[in-house]
């Protein structure tokens, strides 16, 4: 892992539909009006508020505050609320993880109340596709970078294609939390959002990256889902190596989709992290099955 602090610069088709759609419709089709926004503490500085979508990661202190992604448009007055409860503080900055709607879609009302938005060029980029100007980073980065806010040593630290091609963690070394955006979750299998530039070996690589990082003691704040430890990611990366080993095998002897999914190489993990279709398709897809 790179520590030194960096310049900041300013400035297949039926899988990918899969794994996107449920994603980008979410916003589309939701209803929104009786979603609580409830924060929690983590440790030291940091905090987290659960709503709907991603978890919003939250650093307060005298210095001011930071964000961690903003959920949906219409949370974000709730958003700004619950932060309030927090600290009355100013928000100095806001970083996305990554591009998915469920972790930007307040951008542009963050944008509005002058709040600079912090991502990785690739984010940036792939948000110019479909958000307007407010809505997009205004900092952008392409290595690692660091903030030192609030008594905490930030680290926004890049990772290769996992989730999506602009996945970021940031680790408050003060608290000693991690905040894993997708590329770690509790409640399901691994999203690899093909489309979105994700990949199978970069999953499993991100996820080796924050066991690297944790210690015994560091909390982990996954995308979606509880509050988990390092042994929480090795489980997890674990079973995502288990599973490409297995498709890999019986990709190996030339069998479809359908004979894979009959052969059910997620069973053993089903009643932990729940439907595997959408992480089978992917996985299926990136080592080389045909149909």
């Amino acid at each position: 892992m790179k520590t030194a602090t960096r310049t900041v610069h300013l400035a297949s088709a039926a899988t990918a539909l899969l794994l996107v759609a449920p994603i980008a419709a979410s916003a589309q089709a939701r209803d929104f009006s009786d979603v609580r926004i409830t924060p929690h503490h983590v440790a030291g500085t940091v905090y987290y508020l659960e709503g709907q979508g991603g978890h919003v990661v939250v650093s307060a202190g005298e210095d001011g505050v930071v964000m961690i992604d903003d959920q949906f448009a219409p949370l974000t007055d709730r958003i700004i609320a619950a932060i309030r409860t927090i600290s009355g503080e100013e928000i100095k900055f806001l970083i996305n993880t990554h591009v998915h709607p469920d972790h930007t879609g307040g951008n542009e009302n963050i944008g509005r109340l002058g709040i600079p938005i912090m991502a990785r060029d690739r984010v940036r980029v792939r948000l110019m596709a479909s958000q307007p100007e407010l809505a997009l980073p205004v900092v952008t980065f392409s290595d690692d970078i660091a903030l030192h806010l609030n008594g905490e040593d930030m680290e926004v630290i890049i990772l290769p294609p996992a989730h999506t091609d602009g996945d970021s963690y940031i680790y408050f070394r003060g608290s000693d939390v991690l905040a894993a955006g997708d590329v770690f979750r509790t409640v399901a299998f691994p999203v690899i959002d093909l489309a979105n530039g994700g990949s199978l070996d970069g999953t499993i690589d991100a996820l080796g990256i924050a066991v690297g990082l944790a210690g015994p003691n560091t909390r982990i704040v996954p995308g979606h889902g509880v509050v988990s430890t390092r042994a929480d990611v090795m489980d997890f990366r674990d079973m995502v190596i288990d599973v490409k080993a297995r498709v890999a095998e019986m990709v190996a002897r030339g069998m479809t989709y359908a004979q894979v999914a009959a052969a059910d190489p997620t069973g053993p993990y089903r009643a932990k992290w729940g439907d595997p279709e959408r992480f089978l398709t992917a996985v299926y897809a990136e080592l080389g099955g045909g149909n």
